[in-house]
Parts: structure tokens; sequence; C-alpha cells
């Protein structure tokens, strides 16, 4: 669990303080290369002086408590593990594709179920929803630079031409000619822009 949370945390930019006798060896790890601060030793109440978000991941009910309670008095945001009910925040499951974040929350209620829906959107929006993203960024530049009399309302129905039925398995498939072809026959015929395949499993 801890491990999950540090590289969510570390995903987002942000400084983690760990504060624990051991860590697992990818941890250990992060510590190693600077990615994270550990704190090799047990839980005292100025451990978490200056945090912002406050993680109680511990498997002791008695010093879980200890963090709450020190958390709530610094008016500091508190996670409590297995404790929805303690938590002032909870953390969603998220899937990640550039910069498209799909994000589920059951409040705390079931991370179990969180974590089934996060796989199946997983298996659903793989890497080619990354390069449509970026795709219809560079679209709405165009749109931006070369389509300045064109009303907002023309623009939305532009957008939604774009968004073929077929345009993603154009994209899984690698078909650019007729991915190219489609978007001339929107934009113009002039238009060329940069379309970069994901990776993806064979």
């Amino acid at each position: 669990m801890a491990e999950r949370k540090v590289k969510g945390l570390l995903e987002c930019g942000a400084a983690v303080r760990l504060v624990s006798p051991e860590v697992s060896v990818e941890l250990a790890g992060l510590a190693g290369r600077g990615a994270i601060e550990w704190q090799r030793k047990s839980y005292s109440d100025d451990d978490l002086d200056d945090a912002f978000l406050v993680f109680a991941a511990t498997s002791s009910r008695e010093i879980q408590e200890m963090i709450r309670r020190r958390a709530g008095e610094n008016g500091q945001l508190i996670n409590v593990a297995d404790d929805p009910d303690s938590c002032t925040f909870h953390v969603p499951a998220t899937v990640r594709r550039g910069d498209l974040t799909l994000a589920v929350s059951t409040t705390g209620k079931s991370p179990a179920v969180a974590a089934l829906i996060r796989k199946q959107l997983e298996e659903e929006f793989g890497p080619e929803y990354e390069t449509l993203l970026q795709l219809m960024a560079q679209v709405r530049q165009h749109a931006g630079s070369g389509m300045e009399s064109v009303s907002q309302a023309e623009r939305k129905k532009i957008y939604k031409k774009i968004l073929h039925n077929d345009i993603i398995d154009w994209i899984r498939t690698g078909q650019i000619d007729i991915l190219q072809n489609h978007l001339k026959k929107i934009l113009g015929p002039d238009t060329l822009l940069e379309i970069n395949l994901p990776k993806l499993d064979t």
C-alpha cells in the first residue's frame, strides 16, 4: 500500500517524506536515489511538521490514531488507511494516459471496487487515447490560428466531426493515411498534423 501511495504522489510532483523503521526494497531504492526522504525511525508527532497531506498507513491502530489526532490538531488533511471515516480526503484510483487522467473514487468505502474499475478502465482506455488527446490539442491550436472567423458553435461541430466513431481504431491500427485524409476533409486539404502513434503491446 505504501509503495502505491508514494508512487502516486511522485507522479504528481509531490515532495515525499516517509517515516518508518523499515521499508520495502523499492522504497529504499527511491530513497537511495533521492526521490523521497526516508526517516528511518518510529513515528513521533513532530514528523508531521510542515506537511500538507498526511497518510497514516501503519500496522498499528494506536499509531494510526496518534497520527490522526496530531494531524487534526495541526489542521492538516489526512488519509487513514482502512478507516474511511477518519479521513479528511480520499485518493481516487487513477489511470493516466499522458495528460489524460481517469479517476475512480468510492469515497473510501471500497478500494477493492475502485481497483476493479480502474483495471477495466486500463483495458478499455489504452495508450491510443494519449495520441488522440495530443491530436485534438493540435486541432484546437489549428482552429485558433486558422479559423478566427468561425464561431464557437461551428468549432464544436468540427471537433465532433473529427471524433469519428472509428478514430480510435485508426490510431490503434496505425492507419495514418486514413486519419490524415479524414482531417483534411474537415480542416482543409493543406492540413498536416503530427501524429505520434502509441507503443502498443503485441
